[in-house]
C-alpha cells in the first residue's frame, strides 16, 4: 500500500527571472474554477449546471525580502506581465522525488505589507491576477491555460479548440504582449544603466 505519496517538501519561487529562494514565506497557487450556470428547460425535471468559462486567476506570493525588483512590479502599465514561476519538490515515503514546475504571467493587482513591530520578521504580500498558467508534474504537462489565446490545455486536450475553429480565432495575442513587455523591460535597463534618464 502506497502512503505519504508525493508530498510537497519545499518549494522556490521566481519573480521576473530572479530567485527568492531563503526569502520567501509563501506561494499560493490559482484556484481552478469554472464558471457554471443553472439551466432547466421543459421535460426535465430538475437543472443542470452548464459550464459558461472559469474563473479569472489569482495567485500570490508572500516574501520576507523587502526587494525593489518584486516591490516594483505593481503598478506597471498595460501590456506588461510579470513572469512568475513556482518550483516545487514532491517527495514519497519511499524515497522517490518528483518535480512541479508552475509558469505564470499576470498584473500585481495588489502589494500588502505586514505591520511592522519592533524585534518582529516583516512580509509582504503581492497579489496577481493571471493571464498564462501553465502547471507541470514530472515533465508532464497537466494544466496550459492561456486566456487571451482562449486556449485551455487539460492532459493533453485542448478544450476550447472546437470553439476556436468555430469563432474563427487563431493568431497570439499574447505573443504581441510578451514582445511589448520584453521591449519596456530592455528600456528600463538601459534609463537604469545611464542613471535614471
Amino acid at each position: 500500500m502506497a502512503v505519504a505519496n508525493k508530498l510537497l517538501k519545499n518549494f522556490a519561487v521566481f519573480i521576473d527571472g530572479k530567485g527568492y529562494a531563503g526569502n520567501i514565506k509563501e506561494a499560493q497557487l490559482p484556484a481552478l474554477t469554472l464558471v457554471t450556470e443553472d439551466f432547466r428547460a421543459g421535460g426535465m425535471d430538475a437543472s443542470v449546471k452548464v459550464e459558461m468559462g472559469q474563473e479569472s486567476l489569482e495567485c500570490s506570493v508572500t516574501l520576507s525580502e523587502f526587494d525593489q525588483l518584486a516591490l516594483a512590479q505593481w503598478g506597471v502599465g498595460e501590456g506588461y506581465q510579470v513572469p512568475l514561476v513556482f518550483k516545487g519538490a514532491l517527495e514519497s515515503l519511499d524515497g522517490s522525488v518528483e518535480s512541479v514546475h508552475v509558469a505564470m504571467r499576470g498584473k500585481v493587482v495588489s502589494m500588502s505589507p505586514s505591520a511592522w513591530t519592533p524585534g518582529s520578521e516583516a512580509t509582504i504580500k503581492l497579489d496577481l491576477n493571471l493571464t498564462t498558467y501553465r502547471y507541470e508534474q514530472n515533465g508532464v504537462v497537466i494544466h496550459d491555460i492561456d486566456i487571451p489565446n482562449m486556449k485551455r490545455v487539460i492532459g493533453s486536450i485542448d478544450r476550447l479548440a472546437e470553439q476556436r475553429a468555430a469563432l474563427g480565432i487563431g493568431g497570439s495575442a499574447l505573443g504581441v504582449l510578451d514582445q511589448a513587455a520584453d521591449v519596456i523591460r530592455s528600456v528600463n535597463r538601459v534609463r537604469n544603466a545611464l542613471g535614471g534618464l
